[in-house]
Order: C-alpha cells, then structure tokens, then sequence
C-alpha cells in the first residue's frame, strides 16, 4: 500500500474530488438531449436511469445506469489500486474511511449534480458502481444486493422497491460477511458498515415519495409509462 493512503490525509481528499466531479456528470441529461429531450422537463424530471427508460425507452434507461454506475466505480478503482488496496481483505481503519469517502463523494455528486442546479438522480447505480468497485471487501455484498435489486424487481415490477430492498442487504451482508470471517469480530468491518448502512439509509430517505405511492397504489410500474415523480 502507499504511504500516502495509509493515512487519511491529502491523498484521500484529492480522489474525494475528483469522485464528486465524476459522479456529478449528468449522463441521463447527457443522453436524453442526444434524443432531443430536456429529462428534466419530462416524465418525473429525475435525470436517473429510471425516468430515462420511461422517457426514452428501456434500452436508453440501460445505457444510463451502465454510465452512472461506470462514474461512480472508476474514482474508486483507480484510487484503490494505485492507493494498494485492491485485493485487500482488509484495508487499516484509515485507508477504509478514505476509500469509503472517495465512494460516497460519487454518489453525492450524482445526487447534487451543480450543471443541472445540484439536482440529479437518487443515487442507486452509482452507488452500485462504487461499493462494486472496493474489492474484495464490498464486491460481494455489492453483488448480493443487485441481486435482490433483480428479484424484486422482477416480482413486483417497482424499481423504487427493488432500489430501496437492495439497499438494504448491502450493509446486511458486510456483517454477515464480518461475522462469519475468522474470529466472527465488526471491529475491522466497522467503517464498511457504518458507511453502508448510511448509504441504505439515504437511498430510501430519497424514495420516500415512492414508499408513499406504492401505499397509495400510484406507484408506476416498470414497462409502463406515466407521468408522475419517479
């Protein structure tokens, strides 16, 4: 590992940055104004995956959740291999919190975009991107989650459901994982899950309109076009 990433100093910060500015790139935007759409003017106005498949069709919805989760994974990967984390079962304290903060600083750039007035998407596959990107330490749950993401959202057909579900196993299974390792212990977790925890926690703050459609039965469903916040 390199000395400057043993510490949480300068090195951290830098990538921090950089993560915010590359999560901050507003793909769906991008895409829909390729189309002759204004996405902040359509469907829900949300510039993420979702609004995009509805607006413009499932295939551009893809393409953007590809892009956002690539902006998210990029300033993690590469500030984790050059740091000499990748591979690392398990990372110094310090290391951990900076290379989390590198993540989350993508998902707040993703979700407070200043080109489009510090709005943007809710921060799911981005998110994803992220955490998928700290390997090996948070691959997996990274990986458990999409997969509950892709369940759920095959049964219901809510993709605010399925994001807010998947969210939730991802801090789940860091301790699951923590405490089936040698020694069955959180402490070295600890950072990973704090910091998981905390994303879970702000992507379902950030569906609370849906959780109350879905109650209400207005909750549009995947494959179906309707004009209302998504």
């Amino acid at each position: 590992m390199s000395e400057a990433a043993l510490q949480f100093g300068w090195y951290w910060w830098v990538w921090s940055a950089i993560a915010f500015l590359s999560g901050s790139v507003p793909v769906g935007v991008i895409i829909a104004r390729r189309k002759g759409v204004d996405i902040l003017q359509s469907g829900s106005g949300n510039p993420g995956s979702t609004n995009v498949g509805r607006v413009l069709g499932k295939r551009f919805g893809i393409l953007c959740f590809l892009l956002d989760a690539l902006k998210g994974a990029t300033p993690v990967l590469v500030s984790g291999w050059l740091g000499g984390l990748l591979g690392m079962a398990v990372p110094s304290t310090d290391a951990a919190w900076g290379w989390l903060l590198v993540a989350v600083c993508a998902i707040l750039g993703h979700c407070f975009s200043p080109w489009i007035g510090f709005r943007g998407g809710k921060g799911v596959a981005t998110g994803f991107g992220a955490v998928l990107a700290m390997w090996p330490v948070l691959t997996v749950p990274a990986l458990a989650a999409f997969a509950v993401w892709a369940i759920t959202l095959g049964l219901t057909r809510f993709m605010s459901l399925a994001s807010i579900t998947g969210a939730i196993v991802l801090p789940s299974t860091v301790v699951a994982m923590a405490l089936g390792g040698e020694g069955g212990s959180l402490t070295a977790s600890l950072p990973f899950l704090v910091v998981t925890g905390a994303i879970a926690a702000f992507v379902v703050f950030r569906h609370r309109k849906n959780l109350g459609r879905i109650r209400a039965g207005a909750e549009p469903r995947v494959g179906r076009k309707k004009t209302a916040e998504g």
